[in-house]
């Protein structure tokens, strides 16, 4: 059976459990990482010496990264409605998944931990959370433009598909966090259309930013 290791409210295993439940894969999960046992302890450094969760064992084959697990998963069940074959397809869906990890994620890290966490290292640090608060609402912004132009529902076009899990998550961040944000309509109906699937209400849209 797969084996996850990581906590239930990081943002990116959340991303794993998500996907589990829209493929109805069952595993088995241990808690490791912030608030729980210390990804530095052997029995953590035996399965990755990297020290971040998400990690998931699948009959011995080990797998870090949490839009790699994606990727690997959808595949290897067959998943191709998640992530197509055809070569423009699944770059499309590959962008929207690095986007989730780049410039979707830089201004996000500082105002979750600095607002939400309280990580020493961001409490207090007034300049950098702004300058979070500022580039993370440019990038919804620039994401909001792409599904008024589209007109979505989802991040790729009409279907649902794997790109809609790291931004799924970068979304309900945002507008669950205490800052001042814009008006984001395109984006406003993304969520509400994504809180339609059982996976996102239990992962992503569940009170937890």
């Amino acid at each position: 059976m797969l084996k996850i290791y990581g906590r239930a409210d990081g943002i990116n295993i959340r991303k794993v459990l998500w996907l589990c439940e829209e493929i109805s894969l069952r595993y088995e999960r241990e808690d490791w990482g912030r608030g729980y046992r210390p990804t530095s302890e052997p029995e953590f450094q035996r399965v990755s010496h990297f020290g971040l969760v998400p990690v998931i064992e699948d009959d011995g084959f080990i797998l870090r990264e949490s839009n790699s697990i994606l990727r690997y998963l959808a595949t290897k069940h067959g998943r191709r409605d998640l992530y197509p074959e055809d070569l423009r397809a699944r770059a499309t869906v590959d962008q929207w998944m690095d986007w989730g990890i780049s410039d979707g994620f830089a201004g996000l890290r500082p105002v979750f931990l600095g607002l939400h966490a309280k990580t020493p290292e961001f409490v207090g640090k007034t300049e950098l959370i702004n300058w979070g608060i500022w580039h993370w609402t440019r990038q919804l912004q620039k994401l909001d433009t792409d599904l008024a132009r589209s007109g979505g529902p989802y991040v790729c076009g009409a279907n649902f598909t794997l790109a809609d899990i790291p931004v799924g998550m970068i979304v309900n961040r945002f507008l669950n966090l205490d800052f001042e944000r814009p008006e984001l309509p395109a984006v406003a109906h993304y969520y509400e259309r994504l809180s339609e699937r059982p996976g996102y209400r239990l992962y992503g849209r569940n009170g937890t930013p």
